[in-house]
């Protein structure tokens, strides 16, 4: 797999998918399914919150990504903190990782990868694969999962742009409608009380502040209550 392979194949799979948390699924199962037979995959993300699996092919992927989380570190931790790929040939020879050694190996990991991705914006991870045999993971295999990490990484920041920007287009059309409402209000107040604009807002101002509601929310009940809708 080359990167032109491995990017067309991720953007399939975000147009296929229908947001972020079913493309990482896809995905990880994905990685598994093709770096491989009988791989587990877990995609392993951070912003500052401490590492979380997103994602998972299986539930025992889940669990040894979260074995790493115990002990505050392993293949998946170095590989995103270190933004390099590691490589375990076999567990049982790795002194690496001390205590989480121990308890990988009675999960029955053999050997292990684990490539960093990233999503941008501080949002830093690692795609980990998991074998129960020991010299799982040859060249080109390494190779075709840094392919598919590398494009993963580009996949994911242009997927959370695209959700970036339909958020922010929400966030306008909520204010937009917001602002729709309080000016119905206020020209109601003006009629009611002939009075200027800025005396309107204050009396509407006045009465959010009184009754502990949005400004918004008393604009509504007024445009409600006269418009009998």
């Amino acid at each position: 797999m080359d990167r032109a392979e491995a990017l067309s194949e991720l953007q399939q799979l975000l147009l296929d998918t229908q947001n972020i948390t079913e493309f990482l699924d896809e995905l990880a199962r994905y990685a598994a399914d093709t770096i491989g037979r009988g791989l587990s995959c877990g995609i392993t993300m951070d912003r500052d919150g401490g590492p979380l699996t997103v994602a998972s092919s299986d539930a025992h992927a889940r669990t040894l990504d979260e074995v790493q989380y115990d002990h505050h570190d392993g293949p998946c931790l170095t590989a995103m903190r270190s933004r390099a790929t590691v490589t375990i040939t076999d567990l049982a020879a790795d002194d690496r990782w001390g205590t989480y050694r121990v308890d990988a190996l009675a999960h029955g990991i053999g050997s292990a990868l684990s490539i960093p991705i990233s999503a941008g914006s501080g949002v830093r991870g690692a795609l980990n694969l998991y074998a129960t045999q020991t010299n799982r993971f040859n060249a080109s295999q390494r190779s075709r999962a840094e392919a598919l990490g590398t494009e993963a990484s580009r996949t994911l920041r242009l997927a959370l742009r695209v959700t970036d920007q339909v958020q922010l287009t929400h966030n306008l059309e909520t204010a937009m409608a917001s602002r729709s409402v309080i000016d119905q209000a206020l020209g109601i107040i003006m009629g009611q009380n002939r009075c200027t604009a800025a005396d309107a807002f204050d009396i509407l101002r006045a009465a959010s502040n009184h009754r502990n509601i949005k400004l918004r929310d008393v604009a509504n009940e007024i445009v409600t209550r006269v418009s009998g809708t």
